[in-house]
């Protein structure tokens, strides 16, 4: 278990990539005292972790303890806006970016609303994903690892359950060349049986080699799949370590996390 008041002891300077505590080997993705406000609402507060290569990490806590905020922030969204802090993904300067620079150098965020696209088909919002480089799974592929999404190639992609809708949102991340996955909620709103579903596909997600932030209400779900956990309380990291820590740790789930 880490705290995160010694968790970036060792670091480099501000402006140079940082390297894990640990060791001192190169993170793949290193957030650095990250501060962002909404307005003159302070939601962010010097959150700092990084993630080695492959990792899945589940990003939790309670409601509004600023977590989709993080998210948001990492991608490079105007809301909130970033006033303090680094990102480095792959040795590149994110925080230097806007967000559609974050995303074409790999950060690919699917949002708990999935922003699937009316008008158009499966099919079609999956190849307006790929309008421009850097592509990422072929739609082939896609259709290998989504059967579902490959028998409703053709229907209008709004008119499908909500579970199809995700799995929609997800296989468009895919279809970009994605480095750095942010899933906001990916289970929300879902039947066990289609969470199941999910997880199918996250597990073999997590097997290529994606590197993953989860952040999901649904903390036990999470943590499963997950190799690691950051808990979050009033937009400041509390906890830092692997997920079962978290799993068997009760004292620390109903203090932060209520389960």
């Amino acid at each position: 278990m880490t705290i995160i008041d010694d968790q970036f002891k060792g670091v480099t300077a501000p402006g140079i990539s940082p390297v894990r505590a640990k060791g001192g080997a190169p993170a793949y993705f290193s957030a650095w005292d990250l501060h962002a406000y909404y307005g003159e609402s302070y939601i962010v507060q010097g959150v700092s972790f990084d993630i080695r290569e492959g990792e899945i990490l589940a990003l939790l806590g309670r409601n509004g303890a600023g977590k989709t905020s993080t998210l948001r922030a990492i991608a490079r969204a105007s809301d909130p806006q970033l006033t303090h802090g680094e990102i480095w993904l792959d040795h590149q300067p994110i925080h230097e970016m806007p967000n559609y620079l974050a995303a074409q150098n790999g950060i690919q965020l699917v949002q708990e609303d999935r922003r699937i696209i009316q008008g158009l088909t499966v099919e079609e919002n999956l190849q307006l994903a790929q309008i421009s480089g850097p592509h990422g799974w072929s739609i082939e592929r896609i259709y290998d690892h989504f059967p579902r999404l490959a028998e409703r190639a053709k229907q209008e992609a709004v008119t499908m359950s909500g579970g199809e809708q995700q799995m929609l949102a997800l296989a468009r991340a895919l279809a970009r060349d994605v480095k750095l996955l942010l899933l906001d909620e990916p289970y929300e709103g879902l039947a066990p049986v289609i969470v199941q579903e999910i997880e199918r596909i996250l597990v073999n997600v997590k097997e290529l080699g994606i590197t993953t932030i989860i952040v999901e209400q649904n903390a036990v779900a999470a943590l499963h799949l997950a190799d690691r956990a950051v808990i979050l309380d009033m937009g400041e990291v509390v906890f830092d370590g692997t997920a079962q820590e978290v799993l068997d740790n009760e004292e620390l789930r109903q203090t932060y996390l209520a389960i």
